[in-house]
């Protein structure tokens, strides 16, 4: 009975499907995985700039430029550091992102073809690892701009009482400004990821008008900016690193702190319109909005320097300056009110989209069968108090160095990522080969592309070392490891794709360069079907799931046609 009892419960709790959508539900697909089709993909131009502007629009891109200048560089260096890395940001950006463009799939089911569907695991949970984690910073960090929002509201709330016993790091203060924050986000989890494309425009735009209100009143007042702007050279005379050694550690450093964006480019850009759609947006927002956020973060700073005295690169501890801890007169807290509320909303898009909604995607290729996006994210902001962010960063300061250098492991993934679709199959795959374990050449070895492991390991092998001396503030290592880990993002990248190609064609696998001449899932428009080479959905064959596609290969093939092999689960032919 009980039995009986359990299996009802999961079935009701099975992601639906519609089938007569080219939808199924089983242990490799759902709704969320299959290839999107046409009328799911909403994105325009205007829509992918003001996704990445959020993305853009944030506190870590206004504060970026300090870590450079306490490093010892110029101004202007700072700035050509932030410059060249959000092109290269945009470059490798599309690069990952031109499979979801092409084929309408997103990096759950877009490893397949390269890791093996078991192997497709092993990025699957590093992303979701940073997913979760990320998601729990982002909150808090948000929380603190809802701290001060309710503080420019209630004045008292500033100096309220810490209520919390000693063994929490944190106030109370902070701790009801993450609860708020995370509440507030809670609903938004329910849109789909197509219907965001309004919240996008709205936010970017308030976010951006308040960061240039926000740096021209601080201009006016100070009549000018201040010292930090005209800030020089100041690199110690003993530093054993030279300007272009710190120019080089700050690229890599700026793209390792959007790697994991750039990692899941393809779970958005199935999303597009079309290529063009994504291109023009996104290229424009990466390079433009993501300098100019740096910029008026400088710009301001040094402006406010001049009005109070003191250095604040933090905008909600600056923001508490301004209306004098609360208080201020009821203009200035009105005006930082609007300010901390258009950085919490930008965090809030930001958090939700880029971190809970790519997690919902991710958990959704682990478990097709139960989870959706939306379950997926539920469950990823949910794990934000099982991970108890107020212990990791209040207590950990190399926590977030951490967080930013992961990008040592995941630049491989993308370098693997890129040979494999760009080079070795010639932006073709086989989209029904994805969602099944038999009859597919993407099965390899008991379900696992063993090429792409080594290729991986040695990716990160040459610059972990450099990282654990980094992390543990360690100064007096071998110079050579901390060089390697200065460019620990391209070497990761080139040194897994070089390594992974010479492996693919030492040890060649099956169905490079092929692809489905049906479109089973109905995922092309004509004009699309046209171009690749595949009979639109419809014609010459109407076929839904695994039971579909065999059924029309049998009728391709017809009686004379070629034997079909059979690859089991166990990899047996």
């Amino acid at each position: 009975m009980n039995t009986l009892r359990a299996r009802g419960w999961a079935e009701k709790l099975k992601v639906k499907a519609d089938e007569d959508n080219h939808e199924k539900t089983d242990s490799w697909s759902n709704r969320d995985l299959i290839p999107l089709p046409p009328n799911r993909r909403t994105w325009g131009s205007f829509h992918y700039f003001g996704y990445w502007a959020i993305s853009s629009l944030n506190v870590t891109n206004w504060q970026t430029p300090n870590t450079y200048l306490t490093e010892g560089l110029s101004v202007a260096q700072a700035m050509g550091v932030i410059i060249v890395a959000r092109g290269l940001i945009a470059l490798f950006s599309t690069i990952v992102a031109w499979c979801g463009l092409k084929w309408h799939v997103g990096f759950t089911v877009q490893n397949r073809f390269t890791w093996g569907l078991r192997g497709s695991y092993i990025p699957l949970l590093q992303r979701i690892l940073l997913n979760f984690i990320w998601t729990s910073v982002q909150c808090w960090n948000g929380g603190r701009l809802v701290s001060v929002c309710i503080a420019a509201i209630w004045p008292s709330f500033a100096n309220i009482k810490n209520t919390l016993p000693a063994s929490l790091p944190t106030t109370t203060n902070q701790f009801v400004g993450f609860v708020v924050f995370w509440a507030l986000s809670l609903p938004f989890l329910f849109i789909r990821p197509e219907k965001f494309k309004l919240p996008f425009v709205i936010i970017s735009a308030y976010c951006g008008i308040g960061m240039m209100a926000m740096m021209i009143w601080s201009l006016a007042v100070a009549k000018g900016v201040g010292p930090v702007f005209t800030t020089g050279q100041t690199l110690a005379a003993g530093s054993q690193w030279n300007s272009s050694w710190l120019m080089m550690s700050g690229v890599n450093s700026v793209i390792g702190g959007i790697a994991a964006g750039i990692t899941n480019g393809s779970d958005f850009s199935r999303y597009a319109k079309g290529p063009k759609h994504y291109i023009a947006g996104s290229i424009g927002s990466v390079w433009i909005v993501g300098t100019l956020v740096s910029f008026i973060g400088l710009v301001t700073t040094s402006a406010c320097q001049k009005i109070y005295g003191e250095i604040y690169w933090n905008p909600p501890d600056l923001l508490m300056v301004m209306m004098d801890n609360g208080q201020g007169s009821s203009k200035a807290r009105a005006g930082v009110f609007f300010l901390s509320a258009g950085f919490a909303l930008t965090a809030m898009f930001e958090n939700i989209c880029g971190n809970a909604v790519a997690g919902g995607i991710d958990l959704a290729g682990l478990f097709p069968e139960y989870i959706d996006i939306r379950r997926g994210a539920l469950i990823t902001f949910i794990a934000c108090w099982v991970a108890q962010p107020w212990q990791l960063i209040n207590r950990a300061a190399t926590f977030i160095t951490v967080l930013n250098s992961f990008a040592v492991f995941l630049a491989p993934l993308i370098g693997i990522m890129a040979c494999d679709f760009f080079l070795l199959r010639g932006q073709k795959i086989q989209l029904s080969h994805l969602y099944r374990t038999h009859d597919t050449n993407y099965w390899y070895e008991h379900g696992v592309n063993w090429r792409a492991i080594p290729a991986w390991l040695c990716g990160w092998a040459p610059t972990i070392g450099g990282l654990i001396m980094t992390v543990r503030g360690e100064t007096n290592g071998s110079r050579a490891l901390y060089q390697l880990y200065y460019m620990a993002f391209f070497i990761g990248f080139f040194l897994s794709a070089i390594i992974f190609y010479i492996t693919m064609k030492l040890f060649p696998v099956r169905g490079l360069g092929e692809f489905d001449d049906v479109d089973y899932y109905g995922a092309f428009s004509a004009k699309e079907a046209a171009k690749l080479g595949v009979s639109p959905a419809g014609q010459g064959a109407s076929f839904d799931g695994i039971e579909g596609v065999e059924q029309a290969r049998e009728l391709q093939a017809g009686e004379k046609g070629p034997k079909t092999e059979y690859i089991m689960a166990d990899g047996a032919y």
